[in-house]
């Protein structure tokens, strides 16, 4: 069993930046494949970026890129950012990591791939 978490979320004003930080306890199948998804009220959960498990491949959705960064700070992912910058209102929504045991060099878009997931942090940004 893998514990992933979720944090940094927080109320942010247009134009403002936040960091995200996900943490997944190891297992031995790691490295890990990590992304997040998010989902806004009334809507389905959307992936926003991923990384894929050697960490040279990332992935992102076209409303983030270039504005959002995904990172590890280990070979193994297990301390995955998600540095978002000039934040809109359409950003808000509940910010999910997912971690799959997959170890592939493409980052699956679908959240069905991913076997362990985080309880998600709240991103609300103000007009």
């Amino acid at each position: 069993q893998v514990t992933v978490v979720e944090s940094g979320g927080r109320l942010v004003q247009a134009g403002g930046s936040l960091r995200l930080s996900c943490t997944a306890s190891e297992h031995s199948f790691s490295p890990y494949t990590m992304a997040w998804f998010r989902q806004a009220p009334g809507k389905e959960r959307e992936f926003v970026s991923g990384m894929s498990s050697d960490g040279r491949y990332l992935y992102y959705s076209d409303s983030v890129k270039g504005r959002f960064t995904i990172s590890s700070a280990n070979t193994k992912n297990t301390v995955v950012s998600l540095e978002m910058k000039n934040l809109k209102p359409e950003d808000t929504a509940l910010y999910f990591c997912a971690a799959s045991l997959r170890q592939t060099r493409v980052v699956d878009r679908r959240a069905s791939s991913y076997d362990y997931w985080g309880q998600g942090t709240q991103v609300t940004v103000s007009s």
